[in-house]
């Protein structure tokens, strides 16, 4: 047979294409084997590669007596992969959907197979905080391709109660605000992880497992907060907040001997369980963050201050009809007086809550040491609870007094306090002068209960004698009587010692008629205080002016009995032999 003819041109064309096909196929193969070589194979390692995060466990938050307050749930996200589940019957589909409460059609959709720029979808989730019940459901099932992720979901089971202590965390899982900011060093554990290797499919392959460390779960926090003083006092507060409609208000409940807060509670608030419902300015702790003139209350610093270095004697008397008063050779207008009182005595001026009167005894007491006692008490400086946002105060050097400043600071205006720096000070009244730092924390401990780290009770320092605090008692003791101002704080069978305050609100630059801060602040038993009750109402919608004995001593009085029942605070049997407390001039047993 002939061999065929092929053309020298056909044969060079033929040879040039295999030439090229075979130097384009090399050039290709060094180009992937050595010059991608490092980066292909890390696309490859990584594709077989496996590292799963295990989530730690958040730290319970209890009370001080053990009630959860805070926990975190384990709950689920299910998915499903399709590429796996492609032989998975509709009948089979329409069971996961049963279990996990699915529309039919939103589950046949999540078993669809979908590319994407050339890749199929991989995941497609179908429910997320699946409960135990319903996973296990599920797993019986072995449905291939459905399988679901560990994810922890923190629940307030109280809902609002204490929320502003307690915080709230986001959905990453990190506190926010509150204890759950401060304290999430302890609280979040640390997290775990699993390195490994998986098939064509995806799917984990156990036997190559190069490393597992296991999550160390989160610390518990025990509180000094006690539920049922917090129910107490968040009963008080909502009543107070139907019952005068005010912008806002605050309950402070404390042990005077430990600083320990047994309750705290500020309206409006929010349920942290669902934070992002509420706005932002409910979720703000205006016990820490909100300052305001404290008014009467503060005169217990220039009164304490005045008996302290001997100046004046409950007996001593003042010309409280004045208008104005001889201050270091020039006159200085006083204060005006809700009820102008010719003459008090220093006792009086306490009982009566006389602006001119306080004004005498800062003038007394001068300028350097009026502000020295006034930081001695706490104002200016910051209670360090602990909870994020506190904020200091206003008390201005004296080098930045103005000519009125000596007499408006004794009856608490010319400063700004917050709630909780007001509540510390009377809380020197009840722990025979000793000014104790806040806490609302009292221990860590971990899963098996061991306590960890221990918070003991702090004092700061000294800030009056026992004998000064005595004295001061019983001047307090009878502003909670009907010669008082806080007649209607009054506890049958108890004796209450406490000082209210009425302060006008600066409005426009001006202070207003129309806009006070009712507060009150006392303790009782008297002589052997248990508890420490501060109660401030911002605007209260009272008619006429919220005056502190009028708004703020009813709630305080509501608390108070809901408390002393609690704690079984044994009555005074003998009302006759009783407190130190001035009268007609002397000092006697008051009756």
């Amino acid at each position: 047979m002939a061999e065929a003819f092929i053309s020298r041109f056909r044969h060079a064309c033929l040879v040039l294409v295999v030439l090229v096909s075979f130097g384009v196929v090399l050039t290709r193969l060094v180009h992937l084997h050595v010059l991608e070589q490092p980066e292909l194979l890390e696309v490859v390692e990584n594709s077989r590669h496996r590292e799963v995060l295990i989530p730690a466990r958040r730290g319970n938050i209890v009370d001080t007596r053990g009630n959860l307050l805070a926990f975190t749930r384990t709950l689920w996200e299910v998915g499903v992969d399709p590429v796996v589940a492609a032989e998975v019957s509709e009948a089979d589909i329409l069971k996961v959907a049963a279990v996990l409460r699915l529309e039919p059609d939103v589950a046949l959709e999540a078993f669809e197979p979908v590319v994407r720029n050339g890749r199929a979808r991989r995941w497609a989730k179908l429910a997320e905080r699946v409960d135990k019940d319903q996973y296990e459901t599920l797993l019986e099932m072995q449905i291939p391709g459905v399988y679901g992720n560990p994810q922890y979901v923190r629940n307030y089971p109280s809902g609002a109660h204490a929320s502003h202590v307690l915080g709230y965390v986001n959905h990453q899982q990190v506190g926010v605000t509150g204890l759950e900011h401060t304290l999430d060093f302890y609280l979040k554990g640390q997290e775990g992880y699993r390195e490994s290797e998986r098939d064509g499919r995806r799917r984990e392959l156990a036997q190559f497992r190069s490393r597992e460390i296991q999550p160390r779960d989160g610390l518990n926090v025990e509180l000094t907060l006690d539920q049922v003083i917090q129910d107490l006092a968040e009963e008080a507060l909502h009543w107070a907040m139907e019952t005068y409609k005010p912008k806002g208000a605050t309950i402070i409940v404390s042990e005077p001997a430990t600083g320990y807060l047994l309750a705290l509670a500020n309206a409006p608030d929010f349920d942290p369980n669902h934070y992002g419902k509420y706005p932002i300015s409910h979720h703000r702790n205006i016990a820490l963050t909100d300052i305001y003139e404290p008014g009467s209350t503060f005169k217990i610093v220039a009164a304490s201050a005045a008996l302290e270095e001997n100046l004046v004697q409950p007996g001593d008397r003042f010309k409280t009809g004045l208008s104005a008063a001889e201050y270091r050779g020039r006159n200085v207008a006083l204060p005006k007086d809700h009820h102008i009182y010719e003459e008090l005595s220093m006792g009086e001026i306490v009982v009566k809550s006389s602006n001119r009167g306080a004004a005498f005894l800062g003038m007394m007491l001068g300028e350097n040491r009026l502000y020295d006692y006034s930081r001695r008490f706490g104002f200016g400086e910051a209670s360090d609870l602990g909870l994020p946002g506190e904020v200091n105060g206003i008390l201005h050097p004296v080098k930045r007094w103005d000519g009125l400043t000596i007499t408006r600071l004794p009856m608490g205006h010319a400063v700004s306090a917050t709630p909780m720096q007001v509540h510390m000070a009377m809380s020197v009244m009840a722990n025979d002068g000793i000014l104790m730092e806040p806490q609302v924390v009292k221990r860590i401990f971990d899963e098996t209960g061991d306590t960890l780290s221990f918070f003991h009770p702090k004092a700061r320092r000294r800030v009056v004698s026992s004998e000064t605090v005595r004295t001061m008692t019983g001047l307090l003791n009878l502003v909670v009587s009907d010669e008082g101002t806080a007649g209607k704080a009054q506890l049958n069978g108890f004796e209450v010692a406490g000082k209210t305050g009425t302060t006008q609100k600066i409005v426009n630059g001006r202070y207003s008629n129309r806009h006070h801060v009712a507060s009150f602040s006392g303790f009782f038993p008297a002589r052997q205080p248990r508890v420490v009750v501060t109660v401030i109402i911002d605007e209260p919608d009272f008619g006429a002016t919220g005056y502190g004995g009028q708004v703020a001593a009813p709630v305080f009085q509501r608390l108070g009995a809901g408390i002393a029942r609690y704690l079984s605070i044994e009555p005074v049997r003998d009302r006759m032999d009783t407190l130190v407390a001035w009268k007609g001039g002397k000092l006697g047993r008051s009756e």
